[in-house]
């Protein structure tokens, strides 16, 4: 029976060196500070709406690795609909706390927005601690738990507010269907609301052919552009923002300043962003699956 078992492991281990783990389908990374760290899709969905709308509010990315750090520590970036006694979302706030209704709560963008208006209240959050400014916005009965989730917010918070460049990477299982681009268009203005009123950020839908640097197959006839008033900080937050919203968007191709993301690339390929020729490099194009 041991040999048996020591046979399936071995080859079970084998077939997922060959073929692929399932681990690595429907994951992001993020590297930097010598390390890495993956999430699954829909944790880096919910990371990338936090990071967004830290950027839409023009905080400083220090703002976005607090609330990074926070949520995976009380809900592990999931929007979930039950906790400790009413506690509710992303960041487990309490309707009995004051931090709004529970419909409300469970409204991603209203609870973000909800820590954040706590959070620049914190006196000097920008230096402290990120633990200790991170409870005194939470009041956590685990007054320490914060710090343990320190580094992938920062690296997070690097990556989906544009301070890294090029460093956020998905792998993903193929679309498998048709994908309007006006979805992610309107995703933009909403977790992107001031900055898109203002003129800031802009969106356009353009000709693939024309606007993406490499053909795709399986891509759509129209790309979403996205113009960034030539703020190129700014358009690595949207480029690597699109990149996190590709599982949820069916996002296949990403590419900004002469780089791109590649929803098929597997292996080494798939470790980091491509160098891209041609297309329009002054503004990210997201190709989405479509006919």
């Amino acid at each position: 029976m041991v040999l048996l078992f020591v046979g399936i492991a071995g080859g079970s281990y084998l077939a997922l060196r060959t073929y692929g783990s399932p681990a690595h389908e429907g994951t992001c990374t993020a590297t930097g500070l010598g390390t890495s760290h993956r999430y699954t899709t829909d944790r880096v969905s919910n990371a990338a709406l936090i990071s967004a709308i830290a950027v839409d509010r023009e905080l400083p990315p220090r703002a976005a690795s607090i609330a990074l750090a926070t949520a995976y520590q009380e809900s592990q970036l999931r929007n979930i609909d039950y906790g400790d006694r009413d506690s509710l979302g992303l960041f487990q706030q309490r309707p009995s706390q004051g931090w709004g209704t529970a419909e409300q709560i469970m409204d991603p963008v209203y609870s973000t927005n909800a820590f954040y208006d706590a959070l620049v209240k914190v006196p000097d959050y920008t230096q402290a601690d990120i633990n200790d400014v991170a409870q005194k916005v939470q009041r956590s009965g685990h007054p320490e738990a914060y710090r343990d989730h320190e580094t992938e917010g920062r690296l997070y918070a690097s990556a989906l507010t544009g301070q890294s460049g090029p460093n956020l990477v998905c792998t993903l299982n193929p679309v498998g269907g048709t994908v309007s681009p006006v979805t992610l268009r309107d995703e933009v203005a909403r977790q992107f609301p001031r900055l898109s009123e203002n003129g800031t950020i802009s969106t356009s839908l353009v000709d693939v052919s024309q606007a993406a640097p490499q053909a795709q197959s399986g891509a759509g006839a129209t790309a979403v552009r996205i113009d960034t008033s030539g703020d190129e900080t700014l358009g690595w937050a949207l480029a690597n923002w699109a990149v996190a919203r590709a599982a949820e968007d069916g996002v296949i191709q990403v590419s900004y300043q002469g780089r791109y993301w590649d929803r098929a690339a597997r292996g080494k390929q798939a470790d980091s962003w491509g160098q891209a020729t041609g297309g329009d490099a002054n503004h990210v194009i997201v190709v989405v699956a479509g006919q």
